[in-house]
């Protein structure tokens, strides 16, 4: 790619010319597409000397409140100097410069296993398992209001508007019938468990969203911020566990899944010393855990209906609807206990 040219969704001349004018450039600007399809779209911008990451809404098809680029910037720029650790935000942008409102941050210096490979080398998976739920805790004691974001959002009734809000995206997604997926939201809405204490909460909190000192396994920067909130901290508690071990045996090319990996510890690990750090009940946690896999198969079906109509950027994601059925399937199971 010429410093000319761009990956999709990026005018690299416009994105110079802003980036330019505020003194951020010593060089041309390089763009180059990290990740995109299934979330915003994630680049990594060089002049030579520095780096940073670009992140924007992803191409067509964006669902109401899913890609909120001004939320992220705002989490970042209040969680930045608190214990959680995120990138430095450095500016944001609307529409007027790329066609889509986006915003750029520091660059995480370390890794972020997203690949079987990286996973069946690293060293300390227990220590990574237990850092990983350490800055969860954190993030979830963390006083809203003390950082600025207490306005964030309702925690009142929060779990009641997450089955609503993933219910209507699978309406605006649809494109075949999944009356099992439909099953599973009915029978989550049957059985809501009065809410935890509430906190801010990540709302997609799993390994591949952080980067990681290949070191010592401690967490860099927690990434993708785009759904935080002020709600339910067992909903992230629930997700960290479904990506971690919910997804064993599945082709799924999103993340690694550390379950699949001799030597990771389990789910359940992560569940038992987030209920050390945090002295929150956790009986309830199977409704979570139906939760977050009905929450996946809503978002893999989004994806889906994205790829069918060819605006996915990235390889892999036309598998993801594929993953639908199973993931319903393990919510149900995870709901009988």
């Amino acid at each position: 790619m010429t410093p000319e040219a761009g990956p999709p969704g990026v005018s690299v001349p416009a994105l110079e010319a802003f980036l330019g004018a505020r003194g951020l450039l010593t060089g041309p600007l390089r763009v180059e597409l990290l990740s995109g399809g299934r979330s915003n779209l994630t680049y990594l911008l060089s002049d030579g000397s520095g780096r940073w990451v670009l992140r924007r809404p992803p191409l067509g098809h964006v669902l109401a409140t899913a890609h909120d680029m001004d939320r992220e910037f705002r989490v970042l720029t209040a969680l930045h100097p608190s214990a959680v650790p995120v990138p430095k935000p450095i500016v944001r942008a609307g529409p007027e410069v790329l066609g889509a409102p986006f915003y750029v941050m520091a660059f995480a210096e370390g890794e972020v296993l997203r690949e079987p490979g990286q996973l069946e080398k690293f060293a300390g998976a227990t220590r990574l398992a237990e850092t990983l739920v350490d800055v969860l805790a954190r993030l979830h004691a963390t006083d809203p209001a003390a950082v600025g974001l207490g306005e964030l959002g309702r925690p009142d009734g929060y779990l009641e508007r997450q089955l609503r809000r993933w219910a209507r995206q699978l309406r605006d997604s649809h494109s075949r019938e999944l009356p099992e997926l439909t099953a599973l939201g009915a029978r989550l809405g049957r059985a809501v468990p009065r809410t935890s204490t509430p906190s801010i909460v990540h709302g997609d909190y799993r390994l591949d969203n952080m980067v990681i000192d290949p070191a010592d396994g401690a967490v860099v920067a927690v990434l993708d911020w785009e759904m935080a909130t002020l709600g339910d901290p067992l909903a992230d508690l629930a997700s960290a566990v479904a990506w971690w071990d919910g997804m064993t045996g599945l082709d799924n090319p999103v993340a690694a899944t550390p379950g699949d990996v001799p030597g990771f510890p389990s789910g359940e690990f992560l569940a038992e010393t987030y209920a050390r750090h945090s002295g929150r009940d956790l009986s309830a946690l199977p409704w979570y855990t139906g939760f977050a896999f009905y929450k996946i198969a809503a978002i893999f079906e989004g994806i889906h209906y994205r790829a069918a109509q060819g605006l996915t950027v990235g390889e892999g994601f036309d598998r993801l609807g594929a993953l639908v059925p199973a993931l319903v399937e393990r919510g149900h199971a995870a709901l009988d206990g």
